[in-house]
């Protein structure tokens, strides 16, 4: 698609984002990660206080943008970075609230399916759907980058939802169908990588157990964050080798 860059929703010129993005939801945790894992690191965008980092992580060029909160949002940033800014893949590194009593407060969840009803998908297809899949080359490769950092991961499926606070029937409708966890984000940016045949991956620290009523507050979110993110930028290390070497 012919659009010139910036967007209304992103003042980065193209050239200024790197091929793989790295996508918190808050706009805190961006910079702050940003200032611990990139050198050379450049704010590249800041529309809505939206910020978008661009730098070097062990000298590959990775962004670090904050998507914000819920599928619109999520939405509307992929679909520009997918199309406009001619970005590769994007790992989505957030939080998720466990549906699994094995999945406790710090574990990683990592999407390999996603189911929603949001309504996103409702403009682009009629009757929209239900259910979305990662790359299955992010998962692959995040396999090994999990493997070689002794980091424990469950892959298995994330409900996205719209709504914050769902009903608790909502919840156990996805506990019966063997769902692990629930986020606002992955479904509309899976469907926007499918669409335009690019990749996404959707990692989450869980946060909170909702059949235990267990929660973690802001400060501990940031602190187990960190192991998500490491294996976030150690994956886009990877994809960025493998395109090198497809390129020999």
């Amino acid at each position: 698609m012919d659009l010139q860059t910036p967007t209304v929703h992103n003042d980065a010129r193209k050239g200024e984002i790197a091929k793989t993005v790295i996508m918190p939801g808050d706009p805190i945790r961006a910079k702050k990660f940003a200032k611990k894992f990139l050198r050379h690191r450049k704010l590249v965008s800041s529309v809505r206080n939206n910020l978008c980092f661009t730098g070097t992580y062990k000298k590959v060029p990775v962004t670090i943008m904050s998507s914000g909160m819920g599928n619109a949002s999520m939405g509307i940033y992929s679909y520009e970075l997918f199309n406009f800014y001619d970005v590769e893949n994007i790992i989505r590194v957030g939080t998720t609230g466990s549906l699994d009593k094995k999945l406790v407060i710090g574990d990683i969840l990592v999407g390999e399916r996603v189911f929603s009803d949001t309504n996103f998908s409702n403009i682009f297809k009629n009757g929209g759907e239900t259910s979305f899949t990662c790359s299955k080359k992010l998962l692959t490769e995040l396999k090994l980058v999990a493997k070689e950092n002794n980091i424990k991961i469950v892959c298995d499926s994330i409900f996205s939802t719209d709504t914050f606070y769902d009903s608790v029937e909502k919840n156990r409708q996805m506990i019966s169908l063997g769902i692990k966890g629930v986020e606002m984000e992955s479904a509309s940016l899976y469907f926007n990588a499918n669409e335009s045949k690019k990749n996404a991956l959707c990692l989450c620290t869980v946060s909170d157990e909702i059949l235990t009523n267990k929660k973690t507050n802001a400060k501990q979110r940031e602190n187990d964050y960190e192991k998500m993110c490491i294996l976030a930028l150690e994956l886009a290390i990877k994809m960025q080798n493998k395109t090198l070497r497809n390129k020999l």
